[in-house]
């Protein structure tokens, strides 16, 4: 499919997904939304890892479109945030890994597809927030129940009562970020992670993304034993035994991900 809003690069099994609408801080509008659930919703099986970033030099995502935020009604609203959520899960619950390459402005939408994904890296010119206080509502797309899992309970509270950014180095002290990078090296930055994470055995990629997403909402004692379950399958496979062996043989594993 060809897309207005969203450019797409690729190499060994890699996408760069690129939000593309610069003009505008690359804002989430209706029709970004409809493209990245398309783009989620139809994955190559050749792929095994994403990065997604936002065009041009001041933005990751700034937000949603203002212009159509003040168009909603109760019930639109709510239909709205629904349907946002319905897609960022779509990101957070995806078999292969989602890497955020921040490299601007991540603030409201921004925010929260950032926390969608799998692992969030960031420019040193980033600027994170949750700034829908300020115009009269708040976070639709799950922005108080990621960011208050992801970093401690008070300071979530305070940054969503108070609507204000935070920088990178804030992001990195907090835990909602993994790596802080020069705005110029940090999609070469992405890039070797996903290729690096992209060889790894898919089987085993799934199972700890699907592990690690289930402990929000699980008790330790239900989460050992999915884990248990998960471990016995990737034991049945020609991955694990390639892996095993290749320790033992003091080589390189040749993992299979067809």
């Amino acid at each position: 499919m060809n897309y207005k809003n969203l450019l797409i690069d690729e190499k060994n099994n890699v996408q760069l997904l690129t939000i593309n609408r610069p003009d505008k801080l690359n804002a989430l509008n209706f029709e970004v939304l409809n493209e990245l659930e398309n783009f989620f919703e139809n994955i190559d099986k050749r792929i095994k890892c994403i990065i997604i970033t936002g065009a041009g030099e001041k933005a990751f995502i700034a937000g949603a479109d203002i212009k159509e935020l003040n168009t909603l009604n109760v019930f639109e609203g709510k239909k709205f945030a629904e349907r946002g959520q319905s897609i960022f899960n779509k990101i957070e619950n995806s078999n292969v890994p989602v890497i955020a390459a921040i490299n601007g402005y991540a603030l409201g939408g921004g925010c929260e597809l950032a926390m969608a994904c799998h692992i969030r890296l960031a420019s040193t010119t980033a600027k994170f927030g949750q700034p829908e206080i300020n115009l009269g509502t708040i976070p639709g797309y799950g922005g108080t129940q990621r960011l208050s899992r992801y970093i401690n309970k008070s300071t979530a509270m305070e940054l969503l009562l108070t609507g204000d950014n935070f920088s990178a180095e804030d992001a990195l002290r907090l835990g909602l970020i993994s790596k802080i990078y020069s705005k110029e090296e940090l999609l070469s930055k992405a890039w070797e992670l996903a290729e690096k994470i992209a060889k790894k055995p898919f089987e085993a990629i799934k199972a700890i993304i699907s592990l690690v997403n289930a402990s929000d909402n699980i008790t330790l004692r239900e989460g050992l034993n999915q884990e248990a379950a998960s471990f016995g399958i990737c034991c049945g496979t020609n991955n694990f035994k390639e892996g095993t062996s290749a320790f033992l043989e003091k080589r390189a594993p040749n993992f299979s991900n067809e």
